[in-house]
């Protein structure tokens, strides 16, 4: 499928709806192998002086392991016809079998960062920070007890670099 390049000051959909509804595919790759994991928590804006994702993972996810050896990841949105696929990432650990194989994706590189040539559109993106969600620093203690049991978040915030559209 072809695809063009726009800014990031370009991209006109809205986040909410992006991730929260659609979500994203979350991409790292390390040591000549990929894993792929779905997100629906996250955001984007401007930090430091640049268009920025930001995205938290658990510490058992299996793609936290590539996030944090690679330099960068890629975020990718699909098509409403590939929601069955998006909730197996979301479901299925890379652990217990090749989920990127199994989905039949159409594999792409790019400087380290693995994407795929069905998504509507895609991100790629270089690590700029990341902080281990505490306890502590929970204002609303609601949001603690309601979504963690110890297993807290890793926050990543990333650095669009450069994003992909289905032309």
């Amino acid at each position: 499928m072809a695809q063009k390049e726009i800014k990031p000051e370009e991209f006109r959909e809205s986040v909410f709806q992006v991730i929260g509804k659609e979500w994203l595919l979350v991409t790292g790759e390390a040591d000549g192998h990929s894993n792929a994991m779905t997100a629906s928590w996250g955001g984007m804006g401007i930090l430091w002086g640049k268009p920025v994702a930001f995205l938290f993972i658990r510490p058992t996810r299996y793609t936290k392991e590539f996030i944090d050896k690679a330099d960068g990841l890629t975020l990718s949105v699909f098509p409403e016809e590939r929601r069955k696929m998006m909730n197996y990432f979301g479901t299925v650990s890379g652990r217990d079998e090749d989920k990127i194989k199994k989905s039949g994706l159409t594999v792409k590189h790019d400087r380290g960062r693995t994407y795929f040539d069905e998504a509507r559109v895609t991100m790629l993106c270089r690590k700029l920070y990341a902080q281990e969600m505490k306890p502590e620093c929970f204002i609303d203690k609601a949001c603690d007890e309601k979504w963690y049991q110890g297993d807290y978040h890793t926050m990543y915030i990333a650095e669009i670099e450069t994003i992909l559209v289905q032309e």
